[in-house]
């Protein structure tokens, strides 16, 4: 499961990151890696925009927007 499959409240562990995404590879996974969104943190969906893009999580305490792209590149498990 991915992080743009979730719905506003879902709260999630990430799991990890796909490879086969075409959002920025690398150093796009070494900007959210920076940003607190590592394996094994926890996140909750707080908000998602009327047409699905961008989705607003929370994380570590602080409020995070991403784009459906840049969510699709999250593996997550549902907790």
């Amino acid at each position: 499961m991915t992080l743009k499959d979730l719905q506003v409240g879902d709260r999630a562990k990430v799991a990890g990151y796909l490879d086969d995404n075409g959002a920025g590879g690398n150093s796009y996974r070494r900007k959210l890696l920076s940003l607190g969104l590592k394996p094994g943190a926890e996140i909750s969906v707080t908000r998602v925009a009327p047409m699905g893009d961008p989705v607003e999580i929370r994380v570590r305490g602080f409020a995070l927007s991403l784009r459906r792209e840049e969510a699709a590149t999250l593996s997550v498990e549902k907790l």
